[in-house]
């Protein structure tokens, strides 16, 4: 059966040729039943201890948060609190918090102003004690949640007809900035542009506990039919030695600047911060080139957003890459099952995570494989026939908290049963943490309190919940307990024989994710 890619039931051939064509494949019943009987190993891989499980948190146009920019500050932490529980009941592990929509903040900048999507007005300062990053970080590592923070590196100005605060960017320094459209963009063409967001960046990886940069697709903007992107001037004055009729070759040459230079930035401040690009997702279809995919994209990354992502996985820019794979298995011109697979084949060692879409599943959906929740159970359950394919990341949090046809139950009785750590980077060097100090269980009746100290190079632990007589397997997820930053914990048991039944493990882990080894809890009287 070698080549066989259960699905939940669906079944795709994986071709071994050269060309790796990838056809899909419907089987009756019984062979469905026989086949499956061959394949325990790949259905034993549907609770990972290791797995990227992670959502975007959009603020732009108040997405995901805040709902809207009239909040107060509690009213701001209220709502931030209850997106990080819906997190935890999908057994999430990661946020992708969006902390610079058009080249303004939201978190404290002494850079670039305050956004308006915060509280209505560019430049407009939240309570002077609250820094919403602050606060998201906090809130984060309390609940064992990783925070990648989201820029993006050339948008200014998302709307033209928004007036921007006097000490934003393109008041300022006006010479940086072209316009495309109704919005103005950072010229890709200048080192100013490329040093004023290395400025960012840097200031942030420095001031902030993050676990991660994170960039979307937008680079060169998406073309305006007939509206040409308006560098002529910038490429006749920097041409860099590109001849006159390699200007798309200068513009990826842009790209790959920043993204070499953000990458520079980071690693000397803080190595174990990591850079990750969500592209959109295709690369380049193989009409255009034989190393592209077998499809037909109106869009692709190196064609019309200038964005050579093989290259910077190839060179090491980054440190993952998250794909946008918004379809549906088996669509025409761009099907999710063949994307899987290509991208999976061109990592470069670059570690990968998929993009997946939630926010298309809906009753109303025209395309019939969007009416039900089991498109992205069967995109996971896909993703993980492919070693070479590390996790999920989903848009965004606010399809999350609708529950499109109870995908958190879907999701939460199977795959994502118990929660999973966050994966190691290979591309990183590794950070290994001491064991937690001095763990301690104290019982008073039905009420446990688990204490213990924090060693060192260490982000957060993991408390692990066995059953006395078995073994400490601290490679099954279901006996995860617990992840958190803080060094107790209090909790009710179901009944007052719990602690005589079971027993509690507790290891650290690092910035890299690395894990110690365990320390037990010993019992106070």
């Amino acid at each position: 059966m070698q080549g066989l890619i259960p699905v939940a039931g669906r079944f795709y051939m994986r071709q071994t040729s050269n060309n790796n064509k990838m056809r899909r494949v419907c089987f009756g019943f019984f062979l469905v039943i026989v086949i499956t009987s061959f394949l325990n190993p790949v259905y034993g891989q549907d609770c990972p201890k290791r797995e990227m499980r992670a959502a975007w948190v959009a603020t732009v146009a108040n997405i995901d948060w805040p709902s809207a920019t009239d909040l107060s500050t509690e009213e701001q932490q209220v709502e931030f609190d209850a997106l990080l529980k819906v997190i935890k009941d999908y057994n999430l592990n990661t946020i992708v918090f969006q902390i610079r929509p058009s080249a303004d903040a939201m978190y404290k900048s002494s850079l670039e102003p305050w956004s308006r999507w915060l509280n209505g007005e560019q430049g407009k300062a939240p309570d002077p004690y609250y820094d919403p990053l602050e606060y998201a970080i906090s809130k984060c590592r309390e609940n064992g949640i990783d925070i990648h923070v989201w820029l993006n590196p050339y948008r200014a100005v998302s709307d033209t007809a928004h007036i921007t605060s006097d000490d934003h960017v393109t008041r300022t320094h006006p010479e940086w900035f072209l316009t495309y459209g109704k919005t103005v963009y950072f010229n890709p063409g200048l080192q100013e542009t490329r040093d004023f967001v290395a400025s960012v960046v840097g200031d942030i990886v420095r001031r902030y506990d993050i676990d991660a940069i994170h960039m979307d697709d937008y680079f060169y903007p998406y073309r305006i039919a007939k509206v040409e992107f308006p560098d002529d001037s910038t490429f006749a004055a920097y041409p860099r030695g590109f001849a006159a009729d390699k200007k798309n070759d200068w513009r990826r040459d842009n790209v790959d600047l920043i993204i070499e230079q953000l990458h520079d930035t980071i690693k000397a401040i803080k190595p174990w911060v990591e850079f990750g690009i969500s592209p959109f997702g295709v690369w380049r279809n193989i009409a255009n080139d034989p190393a592209g995919s077998k499809t037909r994209a109106g869009v692709t990354n190196y064609d019309d957003l200038y964005a050579d992502i093989l290259k910077w996985q190839q060179h090491g820019f980054i440190d993952y890459v998250t794909p946008q794979i918004y379809w549906e298995i088996g669509k025409e011109v761009a099907d999710y099952a063949i994307l899987a697979d290509w991208w999976s084949r061109n990592t470069y060692g670059c570690q990968l995570f998929i993009g997946q879409a939630p926010y298309r599943i809906s009753r109303k959906s025209k395309v019939r494989e969007w009416k039900r929740a089991g498109e992205i159970t069967d995109q996971i359950s896909l993703n993980r026939t492919y070693p070479n394919i590390q996790g999920s990341m989903f848009f965004s949090t606010k399809s999350l908290v609708n529950n499109p046809r109870h995908l958190k139950e879907k999701l939460t009785r199977k795959l994502y049963r118990y929660p999973a750590l966050v994966p190691e980077n290979n591309n990183i060097d590794p950070v290994i943490p001491e064991a937690p100090l001095d763990p301690v269980i104290t019982v008073s009746g039905s009420t446990v309190t688990l204490a213990w100290e924090k060693g060192y190079d260490t982000k957060s632990f993991v408390i692990y919940r066995l059953r006395k007589g078995k073994r400490a397997d601290m490679d099954d997820p279901a006996n995860i307990f617990c992840v958190t930053s803080e060094e107790s914990l209090t909790f009710t048991v179901e009944s007052s024989t719990d602690p005589a039944r079971f027993y509690y493990v507790i290891s650290s882990l690092s910035h890299t994710n690395h894990e110690s080894m365990p320390e037990y809890f010993e019992e106070r009287k």
